[in-house]
């Protein structure tokens, strides 16, 4: 689980530019992909130089591409990074058949990657991109080279207090009860208490970067189709908790074949840190990152930190050289 619109612990190198409604930072690209019944925003981080790798970045509930930008700029010399705005977030407008199930969503990611012949990529997930991402690595091991899920949102059998809210959505009628008693909730206050839901140390957060959080609130909060994306949404992760057999989360965990990278915060409150070493023996052969002092959104707070990590998974398993994507005729 996760959240609305983040803001950055950081500024970018440069200040961001707000390109039509989309805030696009200095270096960042953006376009639209169509698919039938489906439209995606994507933002992209051109490499440093050529021959790098792609990658691919997943968001989590309420959240946008954006949430990657300063993660994708931290690994702009190892991989050529691209970030989607799932289905009724961020910038993409809601699927057409309004299907926000775990499975949907990861069925985009497969289109996607499919019609741009980017495959394989080193598959990054947060969250409820966590799960989509865990799915896709177990249904189409030939699209991901690596996979890394900061704060995935696999099932639990002990849900925290502070996610009860946030599950709740999933239950008829609660959307509606909890969009009448926001009412009064300003912009800013709302931005305020995600802020301290999802960080660790919502000190971190520079100025800038809430004010542009606020902004993006507003304009969420704005739109026709927010409500029902966030519902259907809680409803798919909560469907996926209770799926069993060769479709739970966690039996799909057990079947990725790619290199993975785990990372959790001792201060997330929306997914226990306690299921970080139970992920690490599902995820065969992967490497856990913990981080004390983060929240659920650790390459937001910590993407430097993050980024040395994932660069060290490639440096051993051999996965980041650029020859090797080449020789497989993808390059």
């Amino acid at each position: 689980m996760s959240s609305t619109e983040l803001p950055g612990v950081r500024s970018t190198t440069e200040p961001s530019t707000p390109v039509g409604a989309v805030r696009v930072a200095e270096g960042e690209q953006v376009r639209t992909v169509s698919l039938p019944g489906l439209e995606l925003n994507v933002r992209h981080r051109p490499p440093l130089r050529t021959g790098l790798p792609p990658a691919l970045f997943v968001h989590g509930l309420g959240g946008s591409s954006q949430n990657w930008s300063d993660f994708m700029a931290q690994l702009a010399d190892t991989v050529d990074g691209e970030a989607l705005d799932l289905p009724g977030f961020g910038w993409s407008p809601p699927p057409a058949d309004r299907d926000y199930s775990v499975t949907a969503f990861a069925r985009v990611v497969i289109r996607h990657l499919d019609a741009a012949g980017r495959g394989p990529v080193h598959l990054f997930g947060n969250s409820l991109g966590g799960a989509v991402s865990t799915r896709v690595a177990a249904v189409r091991p030939d699209l991901v080279r690596t996979l890394t899920l900061v704060s995935p949102a696999l099932p639990e059998l002990r849900v925290q207090k502070s996610a009860v809210p946030t599950a709740l959505l999933a239950v008829p009628g609660v959307a509606g009860l909890f969009n009448r008693m926001m009412r009064g909730i300003g912009a800013e206050q709302r931005t305020r208490g995600v802020t301290e839901l999802c960080y660790g140390d919502p000190s971190r957060v520079t100025p800038e970067g809430f004010r542009n959080a606020v902004e993006e609130m507003e304009r969420r909060m704005a739109l026709p189709y927010f409500w029902e994306a966030m519902t259907r949404s809680s409803r798919g992760i909560v469907d996926a908790y209770t799926l069993g057999g060769q479709h739970g989360l966690w039996r799909q965990a057990q079947r990725v074949l790619a290199p993975s990278l785990l990372v959790y915060g001792g201060r997330d409150q929306l997914v226990s840190y306690r299921m970080a070493h139970r992920a690490a023996a599902a995820f065969r052969g992967s490497r856990l990152l913990c981080l004390p002092e983060a929240g659920h959104v650790a390459m937001m707070e910590y993407p430097g930190v993050v980024a040395a990590a994932f660069r060290e998974l490639l440096n051993d398993t051999g996965t980041g050289e650029s020859d090797r994507y080449t020789e497989n005729g993808r390059g």
